[in-house]
């Protein structure tokens, strides 16, 4: 897993959303890009449909209540071109770290303004018509993923 670079992280805000609040809903849009090593993080009441392409690598994250305890879900198409299921399941769980990382340090504000959320499950479902990869993994908490500080 690589590590994230900070200064390759661009954070954008959608309308309704700002550095801190609302917590629901909050979601959250990472791509990247091959060519430069970027990575482009949306924050919004809803996810940035404009951001997804067709490869559909992209990482999806929200923050869910459910029965009084919160959850950040990911949602990752699992599914590529025939045959690249496997190849594909195997890069996000390689990658998977990374974007976590960013996503914690791109919405650094929020993570300090609601301490808590540092230590809420990460619940990731991997989606795919295949059983063997059409499923729910816990990642742990975003304590996990802090940006480690420059020296």
């Amino acid at each position: 897993m690589s590590r994230l670079n900070p200064d390759k992280l661009s954070v954008e805000y959608m309308e309704g959303v700002n550095a801190t609040d609302p917590i629901i809903p909050r979601c959250y849009t990472l791509t990247h890009s091959d060519l430069t090593a970027e990575l482009f993080l949306t924050i919004g009441p809803n996810f940035d449909y404009d951001r997804i392409t067709n490869m559909r690598d992209e990482v999806l994250g929200e923050w869910v209540n459910r029965k009084g305890e919160y959850y950040f879900y990911v949602y990752l198409m699992v599914d590529g071109e025939k045959g690249m299921t496997v190849v594909r399941n195997y890069v996000f769980h390689r990658e998977l770290p990374l974007a976590l990382e960013a996503i914690r340090e791109g919405d650094s504000d929020f993570f300090e303004a609601h301490i808590e959320f540092n230590f809420v499950p990460i619940l990731v479902f991997f989606q795919s018509k295949n059983p063997k990869y059409n499923k729910v993994e816990n990642w742990g908490t975003f304590s996990n993923y802090e940006t480690i500080l420059k020296e």
